[in-house]
């Protein structure tokens, strides 16, 4: 049987669990809720995880909303598209029972990208995000304050769609907006880095890295 619920009418997965942090989990292009599942049980085992389908076509891959070109976004679908997301993950946790503000994004390229969308215009959702393979979704950010947000992003040096000037400018957007910020790169293009795997399952775990620095 499909994994998703009436809860809401976007698709999705769900995957209750006992440990935190809860993920959000945020599919690239052409990808579907099912995509990041297994990622996110390798990532935070015993995690609940919340893993929405991105409604945008583009043809018939799916996306979390437009762009108008490689590279290019259609930033007032992005915001539209925003809030979308969000009234759902706001529908999900009140459903599944998920402390408001509790979710850690961890989303791949179109998803990263949404998932750095919804920090700068929604950051009272989410509790820090995973961003991979990600570039700056808005050229004017708004004004948020991400002050207690943990962010980690994981680009590729080589990536033709994530130049590395672009991931020092997201890195800087979200640090002048308050977010603790760690940043890693590797030698590689638009994918997920395994090497920078044992990073992010840490990232994941803060109470752990809380308590052997104590």
């Amino acid at each position: 049987m499909p994994d998703t619920t009436a809860a809401t009418s976007r698709p999705h997965v769900w995957r209750p669990g006992t440990c935190a942090p809860p993920l959000l989990l945020l599919h690239g292009t052409g990808d579907n809720e099912h995509g990041l599942v297994p990622l996110g049980e390798d990532l935070a085992p015993g995690s609940a995880l919340l893993s929405p389908r991105g409604t945008v076509l583009e043809g018939t891959m799916p996306r979390f909303f437009r762009r108008l070109q490689e590279g290019v976004f259609d930033e007032d679908d992005l915001r539209e598209q925003a809030d979308k997301l969000a009234d759902f993950i706001n529908t999900a946790s009140s459903t599944y029972g998920l402390k408001p503000g509790s979710l850690i994004a961890v989303g791949f390229s179109n998803g990263a990208n949404m998932a750095a969308a919804l920090l700068l215009l929604h950051p009272e959702l989410l509790a820090g995000a995973v961003l991979i393979a990600a570039v700056p979704p808005l050229t004017q950010p708004p004004a948020a304050d991400l002050t207690g947000r943990r962010v980690l992003i994981s680009n590729g040096l080589q990536d033709p769609m994530a130049h590395p000037e672009q991931t020092q400018l997201l890195a800087s957007q979200l640090r002048a907006r308050g977010a603790d910020v760690d940043l890693q790169t590797h030698n590689g293009g638009h994918l997920v880095q395994p090497a920078h795997l044992p990073a992010v399952r840490q990232f994941l775990r803060p109470a752990d890295r809380d308590r052997r620095a104590d």
